[in-house]
């Protein structure tokens, strides 16, 4: 069977396979040490915000690492959404955190609620400065 492909239709509706992915390295976070180590709490939490801007938690995953010479141990909190996923991963001995948001802009563009959780993800680690990163995925024209 030859390959053949699909000319793209005009609609409203955002189609394809878009997304936007964003992604958040904060240094110096002036938070509680418990938002950093505690990860059923940022775990519990971060839901919340996800339900808050809109998008669906499907299912979760959180783990907190053990002691280490250094100090306590960081958390891994993951979301996994209906439109994609929220990952968050801590350093508290160095009270860095690095932030990961991506949506599937399939059969409508999520993108705002991306950026209303990253925004709200920042802020609940109260860092002293972020690198901040935006990538649209895939086709726009799709």
């Amino acid at each position: 069977m030859p390959f053949v492909v699909d000319q793209p239709r005009s609609s409203s509706k955002v189609r394809g396979m878009q997304g936007l992915h964003l992604t958040a390295d904060l240094y110096r976070c002036r938070c509680d040490t418990e938002w950093l180590t505690d990860a059923l709490k940022l775990g519990d939490w971060c839901v919340q915000a996800i339900e808050a801007v809109g998008l669906q938690p499907v299912d979760r995953l959180f783990h907190t690492f053990p002691a280490t010479p250094a100090g306590a141990g960081g958390v891994t909190a993951t979301v996994l959404l209906a439109e994609s996923h929220v990952c968050l991963h801590t350093w508290p001995e160095q009270k860095g955190v690095t932030l990961d948001v991506y949506v599937c802009n399939f059969g409508e563009d999520h993108s705002a609620k991306a950026r209303g959780l990253m925004f709200a993800l920042v802020n609940r680690f109260q860092p002293e400065w972020t690198e901040q990163r935006s990538l649209d995925r895939g086709d726009s024209d799709a």
